[in-house]
C-alpha cells in the first residue's frame, strides 16, 4: 500500500499560515474571489469542503486563477474525491475521519493529505498508513484540548502533528496552536458560509487579518 505523502513545502507554509479557513461554497462565481480576498489579506489558503455540488468546480476555479495560492479540498471521503480533488488543482486533501484507502490513493498520485483521528486507535491506523499530519476533528466534542494533550503525549514522540478543527475560534485558537503538537488550526469563522454567499468580502478580509496575530504563538510552540 502508498503511505501518504509528507511534502515539506505544503506543511511548512500551512504551519508558517497558522490558520486554514475552512468554507463552503454553493456559487462558483463567489470561489475566485473570495480566494483573492484571503490572499490580499495575507492568509493566501482555503480549505474548501466537497459538501456542496459547487465544490470541484470551485477548486478547479480558484487553480486556474491563483495558482500560487495553498488550495486544499476537504471532506474527501473516499479515494474517488481523492483523485477528483487533486485533478482539479488542490495542493492538499483533507478528511474528517480516517480512511486507508483514501491515504493510499493520496499517496499513489502524491496529494499532501490529512487525515481525521480523535482516538488512539486511529492515530495508530493514520502512522501505520505513514500520515503523521492530523486533522483534529471535531475537536470541541472530543476533549478539546485536554483531549489534544492526551494524544499528544503518546503520539508526538512519533512524529504526529494534528490541526485541530471543529469548535475552534477566535477565543481559543492561541491555545491551541500554543500546543507543541499542533502544526496549524482549521475553522469557519474567518469566512462563514453566509458571508461568502452575500459577497461580503470586507468582513472576510477583516477576518483574515485578524488572524496574522496568530502566527507568532504558532512559531513558538515547535509543532513543525
Amino acid at each position: 500500500m502508498t503511505g501518504a505523502r509528507t511534502d515539506p513545502e505544503v506543511f511548512d507554509r500551512l504551519a508558517a499560515l497558522a490558520v486554514v479557513p475552512v468554507v463552503e461554497i454553493e456559487d462558483v462565481a463567489r470561489a475566485v474571489p473570495l480566494a483573492r480576498t484571503l490572499a490580499e489579506a495575507g492568509l493566501p489558503v482555503v480549505e474548501v469542503t466537497y459538501r456542496t455540488e459547487a465544490a470541484e468546480a470551485a477548486v478547479a476555479a480558484i487553480a486556474a486563477e491563483l495558482p500560487d495560492f495553498l488550495l486544499g479540498a476537504g471532506t474527501l471521503l473516499t479515494p474517488e474525491l481523492v483523485r477528483s480533488a487533486s485533478a482539479a488543482g488542490a495542493r492538499f486533501g483533507v478528511a474528517p475521519g480516517f480512511s486507508a484507502r483514501c491515504v493510499a490513493a493520496a499517496g499513489e498520485i502524491g496529494l499532501p493529505f490529512i487525515p481525521g483521528a480523535v482516538t488512539p486507535s486511529e492515530v495508530t491506523g493514520c502512522l501505520d498508513a505513514g500520515a503523521r499530519y492530523l486533522k483534529f476533528f471535531p475537536a470541541s466534542v472530543h476533549g478539546g484540548l485536554v483531549g489534544l494533550a492526551a494524544l499528544e503525549a503518546p503520539f508526538g514522540p512519533a512524529g504526529v502533528r494534528f490541526m485541530p478543527t471543529g469548535g475552534v475560534n477566535p477565543g481559543n485558537a492561541a491555545e491551541y496552536l500554543a500546543r507543541p503538537g499542533v502544526f496549524a488550526v482549521g475553522g469557519t469563522w474567518v469566512a462563514p458560509r453566509a458571508d461568502i454567499a452575500a459577497g461580503r468580502w470586507d468582513a472576510i478580509a477583516e477576518r483574515a487579518r485578524a488572524t496574522r496575530q496568530l502566527r507568532p504563538v504558532a512559531a513558538r510552540n515547535g509543532g513543525r
